[in-house]
Order: C-alpha cells, then structure tokens, then sequence
C-alpha cells in the first residue's frame, strides 16, 4: 500500500517507473521527424551533431540532478528556482515550465490526427479530429484523475511500447547495411557555424522534456534517490537510441534530407511495405505516450504553486478517495485540448522550445546558490558542479541566440503574465520550501 504523505498524495512511483517517465517524458515526435532535418543541414555529420547535443544536454540534466536531489515535494524547477532565488523568480519559472509542458503534448496530439490520417484519411476532417482530440486527452485525465499508481502504470506501457518500434528500425536498418546497402547519396553538405548551431538547437529540443518528470516527487517512494538514476539513465538510453537511428538514416536513405517521414521510409527498405506502416503505429504509440506523461507529471507544477500560495488555492485541492490533484489534472487536461484543437503544431512547438531554454538556464544557475543556502541538503553531488552550472547557463544563451522573433515574443508575454502574477500574491505571507 503506497504511503500517503502530509499532502494528501501517495508515493507510489518507484525508481524504474521515474525512469520510465524520464524517457517518455522525452521521445515524442521529434525522433521521428528531427533526422531527417539534421540530415539536411549536415548531412552524415549529423550523427556527431547528435551526440555532442547529448553532450550538451547532459550538462543540464546533471545539474537538474543534483539540484533535484535535495528536494522531496512537487515543483520541479519552479521550486528550485523559488528556493534559490525567491518567489519571483520561481513564480516565473512555474508559468515558464507550465506553458511549455502545455503546449508540447498538445503539438503531440496535433500529430497524433495527422499520423492517423495515413490510415483513415478523414481523421483530419473537423469532426472526426474533434472527437479523437478529445477521447485522446479524456481518456488520460480520467486515468490519471482516479489515481497515480494507474497513471504511472499506463506510462510504464507506452515506454515500453515506444522503444519497440525504434528498435526495430535500429536494428532491421543496421542489418540492411551491414549487408551491403549503404546509400550512396548521403555525402555530407558543406557545413558553417550557423548550420551546426541550428541543427544543435533542433536536436537540444529533442532530448528535453526531462523536467516534466521532476514535478510529481510528492509521490515518488525516494524522490532524492531516484530522480539522479532516472535522470542519467534515461540520458544514455535516449542517447544511444538517437545517435543509432540518426546513423541508420544518413545510412539507409540516398535523401535522408528529403524524406518527410525517415523512420518509416528506412523500414520500408529494410522490412518492406509492411515495415513502414508498423513504424505508422509506432509513431501513434509514441505520440499517445509523451501525452500520457505529460498528464500524469505537469498537473503537479500548478498544485505545487497553490501548495505554496501562489496559485489560487483550488489547484492544490486533493481527491479524498483518488488522493491525486483533480482540479489541476483537469484544468491542465481541458488546457491540451483547447491548444490542440485551435493551435497548430508548429505553434505549439515554438512555445515550448523557447521557454524550455529559460528554465534550463535558472535551473543550472540554482546549482551554485542551492550549494551555500542548503549545505549538505543534496543526495548527489555533481563533481566540478560550479563549473558545469555555468557552462550550462552559456549553453543555453547560446541556444537562445538562435529562438526567432516571433519565439521571443511569447518569452516576453509569458515573462509578462508571470509578473502579474506576483504582484497578485507577493503581500501573501509564503509558505517555506524544504
């Protein structure tokens, strides 16, 4: 039986399961679309761009290790962000993390009526996309709403779901030119800087989401422990994994650049007809997947703003019977839905990208000063830390350089709503984060 803590919610998400949810919290759309735009900057070095985009992330996500490892209760980086540089800053972190996580799952189930539309042609209609927008995120809000542990176990299955597909396709390309069927029209384009740098901000978006997991630690069994094994063990599952399908495509696909969907096309040479509809279904699964995380772990950023008074109370209202956060599960749920029925994809995925990049920026930037304000507090101390922390931070201002206007613009509304937002509560005594 999970313990239930003083919050009302129960720990009831064990250390694979987080990991399960680090990784579905990542692979979503990009994987299936991102190679063959990487493809078209760098050509065959876009296998390295994948790998050094690892690498930089993986900067990120070890500080967020550290940084996650001193805290226990909900929040993610709005609570970092909040403890180590005060309400402001946190309250703007929270709008950050919750628009951004908002707008990504929505942009999925975008794709998820477009995918669909490969087997049944009027799922891109009106009516029909209405009602599969909606018994898509309906059926994960009820999930989710009657209890964590049924939440948890539907990510679990749609982890392991999504892996499949992408392994086959790992493996049936690699067979394909270990047998002499390498494409002879994959010779890497002359690349510059600002070639590498906008194939790096593109592969950076496809290993974040990482953060959507940290957000529901009130009900992980040891959120200290745990977050720092899920963290570096979904960054070297999804590195490899990346890294192998963006070598097969540059390898399998005389036009890799020119492919609109390069999974599917790598198993139809490898597999046959058949092999590109299975990876069809696998981006459905994928897709449905990112979602399904999304609803189980970003609803607690807005409980976790109530919890601390900076949000109106009824985002932090508990279930008595389900002890999960309804009222925030069915706010951010009927949110998805609105996005997904009127914003279009690239929309979507613009708001996201640029505020993902903020985040991570105060995120790193916490490291340092969490180190002098809670000396000992971290159950993982991240060797060189200070040094990682800034190179962090340049990482991402360097990232933003390359956001457009229009992306910049919703930076600044949202930066905007935020502080509104704490000129509304900051008379209000705060609550002490610990």
């Amino acid at each position: 039986m999970p313990l239930k803590n003083k919050t009302g919610l129960v720990r009831a998400i064990g250390r694979w399961s987080l990991a399960a949810l680090v990784v579905n919290s990542i692979i979503g759309s990009g994987v299936f679309g991102l190679p063959s735009v990487a493809a078209g900057l760098l050509g065959k070095s876009s296998v390295i761009a994948v790998l050094l985009a690892g690498a930089a992330v993986g900067v990120i996500m070890a500080c967020f290790a550290e940084v996650a490892s001193q805290f226990s209760q909900a929040g993610g980086p709005y609570l970092y962000a909040r403890v180590a540089f005060g309400r402001l800053m946190g309250i703007e972190m929270g709008w950050m993390l919750w628009l951004a996580q908002l707008a990504a799952p929505a942009a999925n189930a975008n794709l998820f009526a477009i995918y669909l539309g490969e087997f049944w042609p009027a799922a891109r209609d009106p009516l029909p996309r209405f009602v599969i927008l909606t018994l898509l995120v309906g059926l994960l809000a009820l999930v989710n709403y009657r209890g964590v542990s049924a939440g948890t176990k539907i990510s679990n299955v749609f982890t392991v779901a999504k892996l499949l597909p992408l392994a086959i396709v790992i493996v049936a390309g690699s067979v394909y030119l270990f047998t002499g069927h390498r494409s002879a029209g994959a010779s890497s384009p002359p690349a510059g800087a600002d070639a590498w740098l906008k194939a790096m901000l593109l592969l950076a978006f496809a290993y974040g989401g990482f953060e959507t997991a940290l957000t529901p630690m009130s009900e992980a069994k040891d959120p200290k422990r745990d977050t720092v094994f899920a963290l570096f063990a979904a960054l070297i599952t999804c590195t490899v994994l990346y890294t192998l399908i963006q070598w097969v495509v540059v390898g399998v696909l005389p036009g890799a650049a020119h492919s609109e969907r390069p999974l599917a096309d790598v198993a139809r040479l490898a597999l046959g007809r058949g092999g590109a509809a299975f990876i069809t279904v696998g981006a459905l699964i994928s897709f449905y997947g990112y979602l399904s995380a999304k609803i189980l772990a970003v609803p607690r950023v807005t409980f976790a703003l109530a919890e601390e008074g900076d949000f109106p109370s009824w985002f932090a209202a508990v279930h008595q019977r389900f002890h999960t956060p309804y009222v925030s599960i069915l706010v951010f749920s009927a949110l998805v839905w609105l996005l997904a029925l009127f914003g279009s994809f690239s929309w979507n995925l613009t708001l996201s990208a640029v505020a993902r990049l903020f985040y991570y920026a105060v995120g790193c930037a916490a490291l340092p000063v969490l180190r002098r304000k809670q000396p000992g507090a971290a159950w993982f101390c991240l060797p060189g830390g200070d040094f990682f922390a800034v190179l962090g931070v340049l990482i991402c201002v360097v990232l933003i350089t390359r956001v457009d206007l229009s992306g910049s613009l919703i930076l600044i509304g949202t930066i905007v709503i935020a502080l509104l937002n704490w000129l509304w509560v900051r008379e209000r005594p705060p609550r002490t984060a610990v």
